[in-house]
């Protein structure tokens, strides 16, 4: 295969739709298009409704057209950019439905897909990683993606003895986006304030910086699917589907047939719904302490729901390793909130460096902020909605509580743990599901069934 290793001046590999940009120049060129595209509408809304067009149509057709443009531009860029979408296309189901409503469509689609690369693209990284002879691995392979995410795509292929497989290839110049969307992310946040004003994201976006390189390394992510597949092998509600082959920027696993977790989200039965809470739930809760790992990116994009029932789990780039299982003071300070010892559960937090030296947080700040697993776990079921989850970030924000977040001190090992629980609850409020969360706690929660001692 003949190779250009020349890159034209908007930082492009050769060849239509081969490469995502990857200049700084021309990835803050492309963030910079949506809040002018956002203050060129409000430009063109006025002048529509000085030409007599009702506000509740100029209103529709702007969201519509600022919609259509987040899932272009923050799809095209893909890296940071796309998977800062993704972060709000979980946490949209906190938002008033007025102002969601016409960008949770756009949001959606960003859980799953997003405008894929050409397939020259794709031979020229198969070649590079898995030699010129890589078509002879494969009986089959679909040039046209399942998927494309934040730093690679998926295509459907038949492995050498005959299985299907999922193909997932880095994007070509992943690496230098990503980082570089990082370096840029004050401006990505201001772009991301017009649509959701007062979510507060950065403590994520500083965690997701840190972690970028192992995400962008799929040995290590290989790893981690390895050994939760082994964890759940035989399991009757959760499956992890095999690795077969990998290099630093391919990795080959058995394919997952099934019901993307979205589609569920926006289609499924109350028993499809309910059902999927428990066993996404069930799955979040056991793998610190069954597999020693965490999965610290529990979006939509990364399940589904397979024939037979179970819940099929994907993208295995974002864990917490926890061979000790999830700490005891998880699960204590749940327990004290249920008691009601919001002292002594300020005192534990004080102790497990969650508050900054000689800080207050008093019990309306605690109770706050042990909400999204202490409120859900009080009662033998739990109807998670999205109307609660509104309510309890309204709760975290008030006067009483929202300084909490500034006296905050989550130490390293906790802030992946804050990330999968509160997009894990954010998830299953878009479900709309009823779960038996109380007895999930109590089986899989270490310190919070009663008399358990915090080590």
């Amino acid at each position: 295969m003949e190779r250009n290793e020349e890159r034209p001046a908007e930082g492009r590999l050769p060849g239509p739709g081969a490469g995502i940009p990857w200049r700084p120049a021309a990835r803050s060129a492309r963030l910079a298009t949506l809040p002018l595209g956002y203050a060129g509408r409000s430009a063109a809304r006025v002048g529509r409704r000085l030409l007599g067009q009702s506000a509740e149509a100029v209103a529709e057709e702007f969201q519509r057209r600022t919609a259509e443009q987040l899932f272009s531009v923050l799809g095209e860029l893909k890296g940071g950019a796309m998977k800062i979408g993704q972060l709000l296309s979980v946490f949209e189901a906190a938002l008033p439905p007025a102002l969601v409503g016409p960008y949770r469509e756009a949001l959606a689609r960003l859980q799953e897909s997003a405008p894929p690369l050409g397939f020259d693209a794709v031979r020229h990284t198969l070649a590079e990683e898995l030699g010129a002879s890589w078509p002879e691995s494969f009986r089959a392979f679909a040039e046209e993606p399942e998927a494309a995410a934040s730093i690679g795509q998926v295509h459907r292929a038949r492995w050498e003895d005959g299985r299907e497989v999922a193909v997932k290839i880095q994007y070509p110049n992943a690496r230098e986006a990503l980082l570089g969307d990082y370096a840029r992310i004050s401006q990505l946040m201001r772009v991301l304030g017009l649509l959701y004003p007062g979510l507060d994201i950065g403590p994520m976006v500083a965690e997701l910086k840190e972690r970028v390189a192992e995400e962008l390394d799929y040995h290590l992510e290989a790893g981690a699917q390895r050994a939760f597949a082994e964890t759940y092998r035989d399991d009757p509600d959760i499956h992890v589907p095999a690795v077969i082959a990998q290099t630093s920027r391919v990795l080959v696993t058995e394919w997952l047939p099934g019901r993307p977790l979205a589609d569920v989200i926006a289609g499924g039965t109350r028993q499809e719904r309910d059902a999927a809470g428990l066993r996404f739930t069930r799955f979040l809760l056991s793998g610190p302490g069954r597999a020693g790992l965490l999965h610290a990116d529990p979006h939509p994009g990364n399940f589904r729901l397979l024939p037979d029932g179970r819940l099929g789990v994907l993208d295995f780039g974002a864990v917490k390793r926890l061979p000790d299982g999830l700490p005891h003071t998880l699960g204590t300070l749940q327990r004290l909130a249920h008691q009601g010892d919001f002292e002594a559960a300020e005192q534990l937090m004080r102790e497990a460096g969650l508050l900054r030296p000689g800080a207050r947080a008093g019990a309306e700040a605690v109770s706050a902020f042990l909400a999204p697993l202490a409120v859900p776990a009080a009662q033998e079921e739990f109807h998670f909605t999205r109307s609660w989850l509104r309510e309890e970030l309204a709760r975290a924000a008030s006067p009483g509580t929202r300084g909490l977040i500034r006296r905050l001190n989550l130490p390293p090992s906790y802030v992946l743990i804050n990330r999968a629980v509160t997009a894990g609850s954010a998830v299953l409020c878009q479900l709309d599901c009823t779960v038996p969360f109380r007895a999930e706690a109590l089986r899989w929660l270490p310190g919070f069934a009663s008399g358990e001692a915090t080590p």
